[in-house]
């Protein structure tokens, strides 16, 4: 019997962040600095980073981006069931204002886009707090 997975919907977000590229790095590519806003803790092992949250652990490979301004992960789990999906956290700066432009892919069902969006307005609300901006 095969199972019929859900299609799930690529969505981005984008926000301003008033700090440096180089704060926000450290935030984005490290597990102290993603277990200070993603996870509540944050263990690397080679190219998997397990991600913990209260009584929950999911895994995740690591694919890095050449140029270091791009954080890509692919759930475990979607990796073995053969999905493209993925998230992935990268930033530009805004040539004429210098800010910086954290950018948000993520992968959702249809009915749980908003929800899904919501939840990333909850860790960037973290990030900021975190960074002081």
């Amino acid at each position: 019997m095969t199972t019929i997975m859900p299609v799930r919907t690529k969505f981005e977000l984008e926000y301003v962040l008033r700090t440096s590229p180089k704060v926000l790095e450290n935030m984005l590519s490290t597990p102290s600095g993603l277990s200070e806003w993603f996870a509540d803790d944050v263990n690397v092992k080679a190219d998997i980073y397990t991600f913990i949250w209260e009584d929950s652990k999911q895994e995740a490979r690591h694919y890095p981006d050449k140029q270091n301004r791009s954080y890509r992960f692919q759930w475990i789990e979607d990796e073995e069931d053969g999905n493209d999906c993925f998230f992935e956290i990268g930033y530009s700066i805004d040539a004429l204002t210098k800010d910086v432009i954290l950018k948000i892919s993520d992968f959702a069902e249809s009915d749980e886009i908003e929800d899904s969006k919501l939840l990333w307005e909850q860790q960037i609300s973290d990030l900021r707090r975190t960074l002081g901006c």
